[in-house]
């Protein structure tokens, strides 16, 4: 048995629009952008993950940049098999490449069969010779340390990149979930927008990140409030590259109708609950994971929107990922999981 234990690799993932993460013997190996870079004319891969975002916005007509994730599902069924092969070759380990390979996926909670059927024929074309899914939600819970499987409900607001999942979880099942896709790339694009409306300076994709993470704010008024961040760009009126320098405020401003919209979804989650597991949110909270968790005053603006108190998880990046490697150690206890046959 131990024998077939060194020949075996057993792979957590989670395959998200903005970064994919792997964990493998219970430590993250891979945490790149999903995002791959291949050669318009012979379609083969030049680079995937960071190497690939440092491409993004900058390529001449013989190198395309691709997302092959759009939110939260496969969009395009070839690159995100090369970006999986890729972040797999990424670990650079020997017995991967003869070895017997189990795979756990996770997907949002708001997918259909045709998206699942993609998860499955990629994973078998990476030569995964078993694939379990598991949803967002779950894996977020299992991910923050969560006990799942008690008579006791949880509200988890997973904000991805292309998804933000709110999930009601008691007893290993999702009791009523939302799945919306407005979530980090929304607020990327609305940042974009605003820059160009305002400000009549055109950015691009990465830079609109980055003002997301060094001044992004859900409230126009905080405690402790970042300095305002220079942004260079192209000048819409002059053509001219410029300088201008934005604040918090702004951007809170520019974000405000996409986190309205998430509210909005929470409050649904809320109203669709059943009574004995809203007590039970009532005592517990919203847990707010993913890597919208981040943004700067959301926690409390939630909060003051459903009078509840609302959680950030630790490190809630790498919750679906630790829930997902979570799941994989345990694949034969926990019923929630998604096999082939199941669809």
């Amino acid at each position: 048995m131990k024998l077939f234990n060194f020949f075996k690799t057993e792979l957590a993932i989670d395959l998200g629009t903005a970064n994919t993460l792997i964990i493998q013997d219970g430590k993250v190996v891979v945490d790149e952008p999903s995002i791959v870079a291949m050669d318009r004319r012979s379609n083969e891969v030049i680079a995937v993950g960071r190497k690939a975002m440092q491409m993004h916005g900058k390529t001449h007509e013989n190198i395309k940049t691709i997302r092959p994730l759009r939110d939260g599902v496969i969009a395009d069924f070839q690159a995100a098999e090369s970006m999986i092969e890729g972040m797999i070759s990424m670990m650079n380990h020997k017995k991967k490449l003869f070895g017997y390979m189990k795979m756990v996926v996770c997907i949002p909670s708001g997918i259909t069969e045709v998206e699942k059927r993609a998860v499955f024929d990629s994973a078998d074309h990476v030569d995964s010779k078993e694939t379990y899914l598991i949803h967002e939600p779950m894996a977020a819970a299992l991910g923050i340390g969560l006990d799942v499987e008690e008579p006791v409900g949880n509200m988890i607001i997973d904000i991805g990149g292309g998804t933000t999942e709110i999930a009601v979880i008691a007893l290993s099942g999702i009791v009523c979930d939302q799945s919306i896709r407005i979530a980090g790339d929304e607020f990327t694009m609305d940042i974009m927008n605003y820059m160009k409306r305002q400000h009549n300076i055109l950015i691009g994709e990465r830079t609109a990140e980055q003002i997301k993470i060094n001044v992004g704010s859900a409230l126009h008024d905080l405690e402790t409030p970042p300095e305002d961040y220079p942004v260079n760009g192209r000048d819409l009126m002059t053509g001219i590259p410029k300088q201008i320098k934005v604040s918090y405020g702004e951007i809170a401003h520019a974000l405000d109708k996409s986190i309205s919209k998430i509210e909005d979804a929470v409050l649904k989650a809320l109203e669709n609950t059943p009574p004995e597991l809203a007590s039970d949110i009532y005592k517990t909270g919203l847990y707010l994971t993913g890597g919208g968790a981040l943004l700067r005053g959301l926690d409390k603006r939630i909060s003051q929107k459903t009078k509840l108190p609302v959680h950030v998880a630790e490190d809630p990046l790498r919750a679906v990922v630790r829930g997902t490697g979570i799941a994989l150690k345990n694949s034969d206890r926990f019923s929630f999981l998604i096999d082939r046959n199941s669809i």
